[in-house]
């Protein structure tokens, strides 16, 4: 049977039979020995949401959730380390029985205490996590598995540091030998993950168990002989394991089977102690040093066949090294904020270039320019609104998005999103939702859409509630104009900074508003790869071309209905209107009002009624920097666009996006206020 590998980026989910979920969701169980990568994987797919226990009567703690594969759910149960399935005792017998029976037991334990060995079912399949880097540890345990007959899935973990002891791993052979799948992996940096969850799904619908390993020809005469004397007896009715396996154990005389045997069969003990005896006389050892060495033979033999040691190599090909800034679970979040760091600075360097080649020259032209006439000043306004369009779209907006769509083209933003679900975890969600979140940069109408790709409908309201606080390209760009050019650098960055301290406690607080519990997801990592331009160039342009249908309209509409306004003298009833909170509550101008309100069409268009409300281009001669590091932190909060509210009335239903908008307007109030009195605080302490 050939390994299983990584499927692609893209995958689909063909329907091979009933879906497990509901009732008939598998139960799938972590087994291995220490330091094996068993709660690497755990963690990566968990839920948000973790039962955690102890197996019956013990410490052997256990932890638990639920996990969607595709079209199917799983019950996840991590296991602490377990060595070996032989002469067990205390909590690591416990841990076998839960493999063995789960949440039944057989009639020989049933005068054992009252609950059974775990609080749910025994597996369907298990996962044998291996540490490729010294399979032969591993193996043993392996050979043992096979005589469980439950469906096994072999996770090759950390191939990686195989690779650099110089340990070569047939992988395919491997899977022959055992007949199952044999998945090769780097669990802690995401790689192999979706495959083996795959191939688990796939072998609870075939039964791949692991081919039986029999032991050696010195002891299959043996092992034949038990067979034989207990085949026309109870004995296996009220154990309920396979043979092979019960044989084992009472030939090796192992404690609890041996004790439960003489107990439940005084009549069959001596025929039992009678092949014991004859064959201690013809073997060389005792029966279970001699059962131990066969089995490390029979391991070590495995080993050996599937895998070499050839020369060390200490040198790491250019994907170990970028996967190790991204994908390391210490570093991996502080490199993705290093990222986001480069990409505003890179978009902030560029735009200034940009700016003063396109808006700045178009708005130098035009500002000598002052109709009295209701033509002109609609004419005028036309005018405003397209080179506001400029002045946001060209400098601002196509480098941020254009630099998103590389990054995901790249690879780098799946493994930003992989990184990421540590921290979506802990405000509640699944790391899944990253890649939505990451989109809403862009734009959050397309993120929020992007959110029907999450199963947990609890994940998508809370996720789409959160990405209204995103920093949007329309939101950024206007936090790069008015704040690169006033605040500088650091300024901008302590914006988005506040930004995403906000959305880890709003996190938080909706997760307690919506405490249901969610299936963990799972995530693939494509390979690196370099973007094909023309790609990148097509989908920067499928992100943006609602400049064109949506925002100019809308930025040209804005600009002209402010312009009449003005014309008419009605601004100032809205400005009056609206002065509670421009004036009394943010420390505004009070013709900021008009921007304010109109600035729910689209965040672009405040900027461009900012400057019409203010008479000029140079923002930075009417507000001080408090004002405008307030205004921005509102502005970056309250009600999200139109579209945006269109979208999530589709997606979330009206209930919830009222919700939001309301929600929203109270943290832009709540913050920019706050931010308000700690910098005027500063400032007269400066």
């Amino acid at each position: 049977m050939d390994a299983v590998t990584e499927s692609d980026a893209t995958r689909t989910f063909p329907l091979q039979g009933p879906a497990f979920r509901g009732r008939r969701r598998l139960r799938l169980a972590l087994v291995g020995l220490p330091r094996s990568g068993k709660r690497t994987i755990f963690q990566a797919v968990a839920s948000t949401q973790v039962e955690r226990g102890t197996l019956a009567g013990t410490d052997h703690p256990f932890e638990q959730c639920t996990v969607a594969i595709g079209t199917n759910e799983a019950h996840l149960v991590g296991l602490a380390s377990i060595q070996s399935l032989r002469h067990l005792e205390g909590d690591q017998l416990e841990a076998l029985k839960y493999l063995l029976w789960g949440d039944s037991r057989p009639s020989v334990s049933r005068h054992e205490r009252t609950e059974p060995p775990a609080p749910f079912a025994r597996p369907d399949v298990i996962i044998q996590v291996i540490d490729a880097s010294v399979l032969d540890r591993s193996l043993e345990l392996t050979l043992e598995l096979s005589q469980l007959g439950v469906p096994v899935v072999v996770a090759l973990n950390m191939m990686d540091e195989a690779r650099r002891k110089g340990v070569q791993i047939d992988v395919a052979e491997l899977s022959r030998q055992l007949g199952v799948p044999v998945v090769p992996m780097v669990a802690f940096k995401g790689h192999g993950i979706a495959a083996l969850f795959d191939a688990t799904v796939k072998a609870a619908r075939h039964s791949h168990c692991l081919l039986p390993q029999p032991p050696g020809p010195h002891l299959q005469a043996w092992s034949h002989q038990l067979d034989a004397m207990l085949a026309d007896t109870p004995v296996h009715d009220a154990f309920r394991v396979p043979p092979n396996f019960l044989a084992l154990r009472l030939f090796e005389r192992d404690p609890y089977f041996d004790h439960e045997f003489a107990s439940h069969f005084p009549e069959l003990v001596p025929r039992l102690n009678a092949v014991r005896a004859q064959a201690d006389a013809a073997l060389p050892r005792p029966i279970s040093e001699e059962v131990g060495a066969d089995l490390h033979h029979r391991a070590m033999s495995l080993f050996e066949s599937v895998a070499k040691l050839v020369s060390r190599s200490a040198v790491l090909t250019w994907e170990d090294r970028l996967d190790e800034i991204f994908l390391d679970p210490r570093w991996g979040l502080l490199s993705s904020l290093v990222v986001f760091a480069f990409v505003l600075f890179v978009v902030f360097e560029v735009s200034a270039v940009l700016d003063a080649f396109s808006a700045a020259r178009l708005a130098e032209l035009i500002s000598a320019w002052e109709p009295t006439s209701l033509v002109g000043v609609v004419g005028r306004a036309i005018t405003d609104g397209l080179v506001g369009l400029v002045g946001i779209v060209v400098p601002y907006m196509l480098p941020l998005v254009l630099m998103l769509v590389a990054l995901e083209e790249s690879g780098v933003m799946p493994r930003i999103a992989f990184v990421a679900d540590r921290f979506f975890h802990r405000i509640g969600l699944h790391g899944k939702v990253a890649i939505p979140f990451l989109l809403g940069l862009g734009c959050n109408v397309p993120a929020i859409a992007a959110t029907t790709s999450v199963p947990s409908g609890r994940d998508r309201v809370v996720a789409s509630l959160l990405i209204t606080f995103v920093p949007c390209s329309a939101r950024s760009a206007v936090i790069l104009a008015l704040g690169g050019k006033y605040l500088g650098g650091l300024g901008v960055f302590a914006v988005f900074v506040i930004n995403l301290v906000l959305i880890a406690v709003l996190g938080h607080l909706l997760s307690r508003r919506y405490p249901q519990t969610s299936p963990g997801l799972i995530q693939e990592i494509p390979p690196y790869a370099l973007p094909d331009w023309h790609s990148v160039a097509k989908a920067t342009w499928e992100r943006t071309r609602d400049i064109l249908t949506i925002v100019t309209p809308l930025l040209v509409g804005g600009s002209v209905i402010l312009a009449l306004l003005h014309f008419a003298g009605a601004d100032t009833w809205i400005n009056v209107a609206f002065a509670p909170i421009t004036s009394w509550l943010l420390g505004l101008p009070e013709a900021l009002g008009v921007p304010i309100l109109f600035g729910v069409l689209r965040k672009e268009l405040s900027l461009v009624m900012i400057y019409q409300a203010l008479g000029t281009f140079e923002v930075g001669e009417i507000l001080n920097w408090v004002q405008i590091t307030t205004f921005l932190v509102f502005l970056t909060f309250y009600i999200p666009c139109v579209s945006t509210f269109a979208v999530m009335l589709k997606i979330i239903g009206r209930k919830e996006a009222v919700f939001s908008i309301l929600l929203s307007i109270s943290v832009a109030l709540i913050c920019a206020v706050a931010v308000r009195v700690v910098l005027e605080t500063l400032r007269w302490l400066i």
